[in-house]
């Protein structure tokens, strides 16, 4: 990379498309609390993009907070961990939150949280110490992707990453959880940074931010000029425009660094390491404390929440369990969803699991769970003009209706990010990230030429 491209920018580069989506973050100054400990936690096996793990406990082994109860051995994987002390009670099949059986172990709390003898600060000197280190704290991005960090921080030896940037965007509507990671825990994001920009010899890191979020803009900028360390003077703010999906990958590489992913490239094809600033704020307590991922703050929020908070719960608790700590729901629930409105995941129940990967769980009344009614598509082109990877969205729902898939690779359906801008911006309220998944399938299952 072009050394003169390296330094820090005070505005961010034009992004394309996206969608004018309602902020509501009506728990943006909401501080966070944490939620007493639940009777039992469910921890399926899957919990990350990758390998899932196999458990290395049996029914009625007594485990301690930060205790490994499942390993595997992909690369692409991370270790899952006891999140409450007390006893395996099974490891039995449980549904997914994607409707698929999977393994899980369910530990019977205790009720006195004891952390394991084996939680242990690291001894973190190198960049394979920090990989080894970010690999054993089960460490997954918490912006909701769930992708091991230790594979996205080891750089091969051919590739050379020179920028950190760190995802603070949060533009989903209703989640503030990074917003509290950015106010509440400012020095480990600061001190996090700066750890992996040494060990990892990057040469700038950039915190992308939307500029709804005042009070965090302030901390960030004042405990990077506060910092003694000589990285932090190569560490920038960047306040961006609060509009979705300004917290996309690639939507925002771009918009800090102006430099673009191919298609079918990673970002560190451009030099660029993403971080989610939950996560990298994480590899700072890590460090310090050696207890691992165990817990997770979630936004509880939604027209049918009592009470919406910011609540930091052990991993594996039972949604229902979160909800009741929220004073449960204020009227029927007519929609459930895991993560944000635009790319969450709707849940049949609140019987599922907090995941390591959850940044929310949002609850609606039954008003607000109301399909809007679709109609014909009238060729008014704001699906195009809207798509941040500019793709056609109408051509493309097309081609799946008629299963073209030579039609579906040129126009690109696999690039598709499934942010929803498209969606969002049709007045014909055509399902189009759903279209959009139907022609990936029909790509993924077509014969190979």
């Amino acid at each position: 990379m072009d050394k003169a491209n390296l330094t820090l920018p005070k505005s961010p580069f034009r992004t394309r498309g996206g969608a004018k989506a309602p902020h509501r973050k009506n728990t943006l100054n909401s501080e966070s609390v944490t939620m007493p400990c639940p009777k039992q936690v469910i921890l399926p096996m899957v919990q990350h993009i990758g390998a899932p793990c196999k458990p290395v406990v049996k029914a009625g082994t007594l485990v301690a907070v930060g205790d490994v109860i499942a390993e595997s051995e992909g690369f692409v994987s991370a270790p899952i961990h006891a999140t409450v002390s007390g006893k395996v009670s099974k490891i039995t099949q449980v549904k997914l939150s994607t409707g698929q059986m999977g393994d899980a172990v369910i530990i019977d709390s205790d009720g006195e949280m004891r952390i394991s003898e084996n939680c242990k600060p690291p001894v973190v000197k190198t960049a394979q110490d920090l990989l080894d280190a970010v690999k054993a704290s089960g460490l997954v991005g918490l912006g909701g992707a769930g992708f091991p960090t230790h594979v996205k921080l080891n750089v091969p030896k051919d590739k050379k990453a020179d920028t950190l940037v760190i995802n603070c965007a949060e533009c989903e509507p209703y989640i503030t959880t990074d917003n509290r990671e950015a106010i509440e825990n400012t020095d480990n994001v600061i001190n996090g940074i700066v750890t992996v920009m040494r060990l990892l010899e990057l040469d700038r890191a950039i915190i992308g931010i939307e500029d709804n979020k005042p009070e965090a803009i302030k901390l960030l900028k004042k405990a990077v000029a506060d910092s003694k360390e000589k990285e932090a003077e190569r560490i920038g703010v960047l306040p961006l425009k609060a509009r979705y999906p300004q917290g996309a990958e690639k939507v925002l590489i771009k918009a800090c660094t102006g430099r673009v992913v191919p298609v079918g490239k990673l970002p560190l094809d451009t030099g660029c390491i993403v971080m989610n600033i939950t996560s990298v704020a994480f590899v700072s307590s890590y460090i310090k404390t050696g207890v691992p991922l165990v817990s997770k703050r979630v936004t509880v929020d939604g027209s049918a929440i009592s009470e919406p908070k910011n609540v930091i719960v052990p991993i594996g608790t039972p949604i229902k369990d979160v909800i009741e700590f929220c004073g449960g729901y204020s009227e029927p629930c007519g929609k459930l969803i895991s993560g944000g409105p635009m790319m969450g995941i709707s849940l049949a129940s609140d019987e599922f699991p907090i995941l390591k990967q959850n940044n929310a769980i949002l609850a609606f009344n039954e008003k607000d769970a109301i399909l809007q009614k679709t109609t014909d598509c009238i060729r008014c082109g704001r699906c195009v003009s809207s798509c941040p990877l500019s793709l056609m969205p109408a051509a493309i729902e097309k081609s799946v209706k008629l299963k073209d898939i030579d039609a579906l690779n040129k126009q690109g359906v696999m690039v598709c990010m499934e942010c929803g801008s498209c969606a969002f911006n049709c007045p014909a309220h055509r399902p189009l990230v759903q279209t959009m998944r139907q022609g990936k399938a029909l790509v993924r299952s077509a014969p190979k030429k």
